[in-house]
């Protein structure tokens, strides 16, 4: 059985810590204000993804344990908001990924998944035979909404979304905050996809970028993180810092990352009948593929007769 990446002790944050590989085992050396050492040993053998947020140093021997027990390290921002490099272990399991690709591959499994996350984003359903330019405008219009039921909550006049790199200083402090909040969301979908497996580059309605599936994922959740945080801001002084800040502390309550894991297992996990995917998604870490038997069992030998 796989360790989940939304077990409790799936994934693990760590920063201003150096870790290191002892007789052991892998630890993280914490240094107390009184200039002792603590020690706390980190438990690779039970852990998936390991993110390392600012002020960690890490040897090559615990990079090493980690990656010959399968863990995947993430380098990531303060508070695990921002993914600048992944580690993929050799031995994460492919599943994932060749489920998200025979998704996105076949025409009618694509647009079925982008209905499914509309109804994930949005808790409505969709008309049978809705097509993928309905269903973006059935989208744009319940932002619309949101917005305007959001502007009114703070005595805001009327707001428009916009965003321009090239003149962003330009941009009202509602605009500034969300910008800098869903880039700290973005962050935190990556680490999530790359733990997985998945690539975040095969988006089922974004297209055309890495980031495409971290997109996507990330529109699932925007309403109830990063929207009300820009609008509270809508007086900073200093929007872009105040809702880094303020997006990061309200994580804890969210429980976001175990939450992204569960919604992506159950977008790409194909529903028959109306069926909800099963709890757990125990999968073999190596088998074969067959076109016609579909998946075997690796490590049998299939020769048939004495050689």
């Amino acid at each position: 059985m796989l360790p989940r990446v939304a077990d409790s002790l799936s994934f693990l944050y760590l920063d201003m810590v150096r870790i290191v590989q002892d007789d052991t085992g892998v630890c993280a050396q914490i240094q107390t204000e009184d200039h002792r050492t603590d020690t706390v040993y980190i438990p690779t053998a039970a852990l998936s993804c390991l993110l390392l947020g600012p002020g960690v140093s890490i040897t090559t021997r615990a990079l090493a344990t980690l990656a010959r027990h399968g863990t995947s390290v993430v380098c990531t921002g303060a508070g695990g908001v921002r993914t600048y490099a992944g580690i993929l272990a050799d031995s994460l399991t492919t599943h994932w990924l060749e489920q998200h690709v025979t998704a996105w591959a076949d025409p009618d499994q694509r647009l079925a998944t982008a209905i499914r996350m509309y109804r994930m984003r949005f808790d409505d359903e969709v008309p049978s035979g809705t097509t993928l330019e309905q269903l973006r405008g059935m989208e744009g219009q319940r932002m619309k909404a949101l917005y305007r039921i959001l502007a009114q909550q703070h005595g805001i006049g009327r707001f428009r979304r916009n965003y321009h790199p090239t003149q962003w200083d330009q941009q009202d402090p509602v605009n500034l905050a969300l910008s800098s909040a869903n880039t700290c969301l973005y962050g935190i979908v990556h680490a999530a996809l790359l733990a997985l497996g998945c690539s975040p580059a095969l988006g089922f309605v974004h297209t055309g970028t890495q980031h495409a599936f971290v997109y996507d994922i990330a529109d699932l959740y925007k309403a109830n993180t990063t929207l009300p945080v820009a609008f509270s801001l809508h007086q900073s002084p200093n929007p872009e810092q105040d809702a880094r800040r303020k997006f990061r502390e309200e994580l804890r309550l969210f429980r976001l990352l175990p939450r992204i894991i569960g919604d992506i297992q159950h977008l790409l996990t194909r529903q028959t009948d109306g069926a909800d995917p099963p709890e757990r998604h125990d999968v073999p870490m190596v088998h074969l593929w067959d076109p016609r038997s579909g998946v075997l069992p690796a490590g049998v030998n299939y020769g048939t007769g004495e050689s």
